[in-house]
């Protein structure tokens, strides 16, 4: 029997099912950032990252002061959709994209190395299939769902995201970035997952198309098939993780400009961000067209932060803010 417990979002959804009876089965849109701080846009003070439509959705929203999130990529997710802590659902580490480990492993190893002061968890490479999933209850209360993006939760097929909920699912294995930010992606639908052989349901587009815009046609295209029932639009972007892709174009002019209080200096993150800003506004804009903006409740967060230098370290996996606090707005009917 799969385990059951209801998560922040699940909750977000009920309170608002209550609260106006006009939108009985509202429509349900999870935008995740992949490695964007709290303090990386302008509804949170940034004077140097350009992001309107993150300030437009705040505007007519509830925006959150002090969110935190697991300063790692698949136990964010897993909790996400789980609303377990990463202890019950036993996946501890960002290793998602790698060969399932053995069923039967224990939590915890029996002992640690003598060089190591602590005992590190044995972590699930992927999402228990027995735990019950936020797309999976939505699916049984007769709503379309859909996942785009990264998904960082098993890289066998028994793992992905049709396999957990999902009517609909566009992503690739086995990076924790993308295939590649520029098409050719160079995915394989039926290849076996090995090394860097990239398998999944991302097909090639143009050459040179932005991997940030196509999941934004492709999650667009499903909010427009699935305007007359409710929907669940699981959108997790691959931005702004590493490779750290990016338009030139955009990149040039942020490379011009400064931060008046000298904190944010990076013209590719900068260039990133405003390519997932657009991507939030296009959908927000769907939305309004299809009137269906008064009908959906919309989240917005990050999976967590990013250190570049501060307290001296880099990357992520540490409990200081610039790693652990996100961002995180939400908006919808009753809220």
């Amino acid at each position: 029997m799969k385990s059951r417990i209801l998560s922040l979002f699940g909750l977000v959804v009920l309170v608002s099912c209550l609260s106006v009876q006009a939108a009985e089965r509202p429509n349900v849109v999870i935008f995740l950032v992949d490695d964007m701080g709290w303090m990386d846009s302008t509804p949170y003070g940034s004077q140097y990252y350009e992001t309107p439509n993150m300030q437009r959705l705040a505007k007519q929203s509830m925006r959150f002061t002090d969110a935190y999130a697991l300063p790692l990529c698949s136990p964010t997710r897993a909790s996400i959709l789980t609303g377990q802590y990463s202890s019950r659902h036993r996946v501890t580490s960002a290793s998602g994209h790698q060969p399932a480990a053995a069923t039967d492993a224990s939590p915890y190893p029996s002992s640690a190395p003598a060089t190591k002061p602590l005992i590190y968890a044995n972590s699930k490479n992927y999402l228990d299939p027995s735990l019950t999933t936020l797309a999976e209850v939505l699916q049984q209360a007769d709503y379309r769902t859909g996942h785009f993006g990264k998904w960082h939760l098993g890289l066998s097929q028994e793992h992905w995201p049709d396999k957990q909920g999902f009517d609909v699912a566009f992503h690739a294995q086995p990076s924790p970035g993308p295939p590649s930010y520029f098409s050719p992606y160079g995915v394989s639908p039926d290849g076996k997952p090995s090394g860097q052989h990239h398998v999944g349901t991302i097909t090639d587009g143009p050459d040179g198309e932005y991997i940030t815009d196509r999941l934004t046609d492709e999650a667009i295209r499903f909010i427009e098939a699935s305007k007359d029932q409710p929907f669940y639009l699981n959108f997790w972007h691959y931005g702004v993780h590493g490779p750290w892709g990016h338009k030139e174009e955009y990149t040039r002019e942020f490379a011009k400009k400064s931060d008046p209080r000298g904190e944010q200096r990076n013209p590719i993150m900068a260039s990133m961000l405003k390519s997932v800003d657009e991507s939030l506004g296009r959908v927000l804009d769907k939305l309004d067209e299809l009137e269906l903006t008064d009908d959906t409740v919309v989240v917005f967060t990050s999976d967590h932060g990013y250190h570049l230098g501060e307290h001296t370290m880099w990357q992520k996996l540490s409990l200081h803010e610039e790693s652990a606090r996100v961002p995180l707005i939400i908006a919808g009917p009753g809220i």
